[in-house]
C-alpha cells in the first residue's frame, strides 16, 4: 500500500510538473514585445503579480513612447492585451495587462463638445 502510494504521489508530481505554467513566460514574451514597440527600450519596467485571480503585468514606459504603446483608438494596446492572454492560456494561467500612465501625464481629452464654463460664451463662426 506503501508502494502504490509512493508511486500515485509521483506521478502527481510528474502531472504538476508538467502543467506547471512557466514563471516568466509571458513577462520575458511581453518585455520583448514592448521593447520592439517603442524608442526607449532601456525604460521599459514590467512588474508581475500573481494572486487567486490570476497573474497581472503592469508595464511602465517612457512618456513619449505611450502613443506607440496604446496606439490608434487602442488597438496596438488591445492586440498587446490579446497577445499575452494567449501565452498565459498556453501556460494554463489567466493574465491580465495594465499599462500605467506616467507621473505627470497630461489629463485625457473627453470626446465631444466641452460645455461652456461659468459666463463663457461661444464665439459665432462667420464664414
Amino acid at each position: 500500500m506503501k508502494g502504490r502510494w509512493l508511486l500515485a504521489k509521483n506521478k502527481y508530481q510528474v502531472i504538476t510538473e508538467r502543467h506547471m505554467p512557466k514563471a516568466q513566460a509571458d513577462q520575458e514574451f511581453l518585455e520583448f514585445v514592448i521593447k520592439a514597440l517603442v524608442d526607449h527600450p532601456e525604460d521599459v519596467k514590467i512588474d508581475r503579480k500573481v494572486d487567486e485571480m490570476g497573474v497581472l503585468l503592469s508595464l511602465k514606459v517612457h512618456p513619449e513612447d505611450m502613443g506607440q504603446i496604446i496606439g490608434k483608438a487602442g488597438a496596438t494596446a488591445r492586440s498587446i492585451r490579446s497577445l499575452v492572454r494567449i501565452v498565459g492560456l498556453k501556460n494554463h494561467a489567466r493574465v491580465n495587462l495594465k499599462i500605467e500612465e506616467p507621473e505627470g501625464a497630461a489629463a485625457r481629452p473627453t470626446r465631444g463638445r466641452r460645455a461652456p464654463e461659468g459666463g463663457e460664451e461661444l464665439e459665432e463662426l462667420k464664414l
